[in-house]
C-alpha cells in the first residue's frame, strides 16, 4: 500500500472543509448527513471542527457490496430518522466516483423536501464519473485507484487507518 494522504494532511483539510460549510450556514446550521459506512469517521472529524452546533443523522446506501467496482444498482438499507422537510442539509459521503449513488441519494432526499442541499466529499475521483455530478464540498481530488483508510474499506478491511493509503498490485484482487 501507498499512503497518499497523512494523518495530519486530512485533519487541515477537514477543518477548512469544516469551515467552509460554517460560512455557508451562518444562522441555521444543517443537518448533517453521513453516508455509512464509509464517511462515519470523516463525518465525525467533519462536525468536531464546526462551529456551529449541528444535528446529524445517517443513512446508509450500498452499491457496492465486497468488490472494487459499483454494481451500478443503489438501495437504500438504513434510512434517516430525523425529517428533513423545510431544512439545510449536507450529506456527507466518503468518495465520488462513479456518480451513481450520489445522484440516487440526491433524488431520495430532494423526494424528503429539504429546503437545500449540500454535498461534502472526502474524495473526489473525476475520472470515474460515470453520471455527471459535482460535489459543493471536497477535501481532496484524486486520481483512478482504489483507497482505503479513514473509514474507507476493501472487503470490510482497512477502515481504521489513519491516513488513506492506495492498494497497490495483489492487494487490489477482488475479495471472494
Amino acid at each position: 500500500m501507498k499512503v497518499l494522504f497523512s494523518e495530519e494532511q486530512i485533519r487541515k483539510r477537514v477543518e477548512e472543509v469544516a469551515q467552509e460549510i460554517d460560512s455557508v450556514f451562518p444562522h441555521e446550521p444543517p443537518i448533517i448527513v453521513g453516508v455509512l459506512n464509509g464517511a462515519f469517521i470523516f463525518t465525525a472529524d467533519l462536525v468536531r471542527s464546526m462551529r456551529s452546533f449541528v444535528e446529524i443523522d445517517f443513512i446508509r446506501a450500498s452499491s457496492y457490496g465486497y468488490f472494487a467496482e459499483t454494481s451500478g444498482k443503489v438501495k437504500i438499507t438504513k434510512d434517516m430518522e430525523k425529517s428533513v422537510l423545510g431544512r439545510d442539509v449536507v450529506v456527507v459521503e466518503d468518495i465520488l466516483d462513479s456518480g451513481i449513488t450520489l445522484n440516487f441519494i440526491k433524488g431520495w432526499l430532494q423526494k424528503k423536501q429539504p429546503r437545500s442541499l449540500r454535498f461534502c466529499v472526502l474524495l473526489d475521483k473525476k475520472a470515474l464519473r460515470k453520471e455527471p455530478f459535482v460535489a459543493e464540498h471536497v477535501c481532496f481530488s484524486i486520481d483512478d485507484g482504489f483507497v482505503v483508510g479513514y473509514g474507507l474499506d476493501y472487503g470490510e478491511r482497512y477502515r481504521n487507518l489513519s491516513n488513506i493509503q492506495l492498494l497497490v498490485g495483489e492487494e487490489n484482487a477482488k475479495c471472494s
